[in-house]
């Protein structure tokens, strides 16, 4: 498991994006776990699917030849923890995060100019390894610096700091 992490507005998507397309030429089978928004949506008025939750399905699973979701609905339920999701990620090479910045994983912490903020989050959350920017200030840090648009070189990192085995 390896995680991007970074201020809202930062690119965390588009580097996910360009992560996950540099494994799978690689070879890799990806899984990933993104953190949403309290309120995200990805059913709709309509929907069979949600006629059902809105029934009162606690789970709702659709399949088809190409593939299935499950959907939970956690109620008053605590969000679960990532340790709590990654059973649900599947049999992968590697699962990528986005998010969960205070949960203990090595992640890359993406700062790039526009993000919301300019703090850094490696101060606050020792399990960042690595540094992913646009700006020419963060050369200086102590952590391994990788410009945002060096992928194959961010891969490399990664395999290696995971003792990833090629496939």
């Amino acid at each position: 498991m390896f995680g991007v992490v970074g201020w809202k507005n930062s690119g965390k998507t588009t580097l996910m994006g360009n992560l996950i397309r540099e494994f799978t030429n690689r070879g890799f089978s990806i899984s990933v776990i993104k953190h949403a928004h309290a309120k995200f949506e990805i059913d709709h008025p309509g929907r069979d699917s949600f006629e059902m939750r809105e029934a009162g399905a606690c789970q709702v699973m659709l399949s088809s030849p190409r593939r299935f979701a499950l959907m939970r609905e956690l109620g008053d339920l605590p969000e679960p923890t990532l340790d709590e999701l990654l059973p649900y990620a599947g049999p992968c090479d590697l699962v990528l995060v986005e998010g969960y910045k205070r949960e203990a994983y090595p992640k890359i912490e993406i700062r790039r100019e526009g993000a919301a903020s300019r703090e850094p989050l490696s101060a606050k959350f020792p399990e960042v390894v690595a540094i992913a920017s646009d700006r020419p200030e963060d050369e200086t840090d102590p952590l391994p610096v990788f410009h945002i648009d060096a992928i194959e070189r961010i891969v490399d990192f990664i395999i290696t700091t995971l003792g990833l085995k090629r496939p």
